[in-house]
């Protein structure tokens, strides 16, 4: 059976994450406006809290990116979170704190207080970036950050020099704004080859994430690391079934 995708509650996954040390991703946390195109990488702050509660209950607690491509952490899970949307602080920040959860933020550096401009250019709803003040209120919350790049590229798209730029400099720029070490980077859109990997390696990072579905075990490397996209549920009939068995029994679908 493949792999999915698509994380929306513990139930259908307790066996996949039983096989490894899972990652789950998450982009944007708030109310889904009209005319969004992206529409999957809107989490309700309802779902989001939700997601953290059940994991809680089942005795999940946070695990370490470090430690991902390793010996399975059993009852560990690793929340991200990408490009620093303003709504994640707005909404993640009470669930994550609740339920007893830290969180990665991978941070677009030079777009810091802007907008989503990559995302835009292809007609996406405008949303706001976390500023530096509001990075520094995310770590002192507990939270860490890594780098997603300068300005999110396609870096296999870009020559060599221009990749290498957007990973290194990047790390530069968030250590000396935030006075700690940037250990962690995350491809934009997923998009890497070894020549982008090794880039990274290079940079002196510790751990790389993909858009990889699945779990992390020992035999992976520490920089193609996978993750699973946590999102709401589509509308298929098998899902349907699930929503409505959920509410009258308090049971996912296997």
């Amino acid at each position: 059976m493949a792999t999915p995708h698509y994380y929306t509650s513990l139930g259908e996954f307790r066996t996949l994450f039983a096989t490894g040390n899972p990652v789950l991703t998450y982009h944007k946390v708030g109310p889904r406006p009209r005319g969004a195109r992206l529409k999957g990488l809107y989490v309700s702050p309802a779902l989001f809290a939700r997601q953290l509660g059940e994991l809680r209950a089942a005795g999940y607690r946070s695990g370490a990116l470090t430690e991902a491509a390793g010996p399975q952490a059993a009852g560990r899970v690793v929340l991200t979170f990408d490009d620093g949307f303003v709504n994640v602080l707005e909404h993640a920040l009470a669930p994550l704190r609740s339920n007893g959860f830290t969180a990665m933020q991978f941070l677009v550096v030079d777009l810091l207080g802007k907008t989503n401009e990559w995302e835009a250019a292809a007609g996406e709803r405008t949303e706001p970036l976390m500023d530096a003040v509001q990075v520094r209120e995310w770590l002192a919350a507990g939270h860490d950050i890594g780098s997603h790049t300068r300005s999110h590229p396609f870096l296999t798209r870009l020559p060599v020099d221009a990749a290498r730029e957007e990973i290194c400099a990047s790390k530069k720029k968030l250590e000396d704004l935030f006075g700690r070490e940037i250990e962690h980077f995350c491809y934009p859109y997923g998009d890497w080859n070894p020549a982008v990997r090794d880039l990274v390696i290079e940079a002196g990072y510790r751990t790389a994430c993909t858009t990889n579905p699945g779990v992390n075990t020992a035999a992976d490397s520490p920089f193609e690391l996978m993750r699973l996209t946590a999102r709401y549920r589509s509308r298929s009939l098998r899902n349907l079934v699930a929503w409505v068995r959920e509410r009258l029994t308090g049971r996912p679908l296997p």
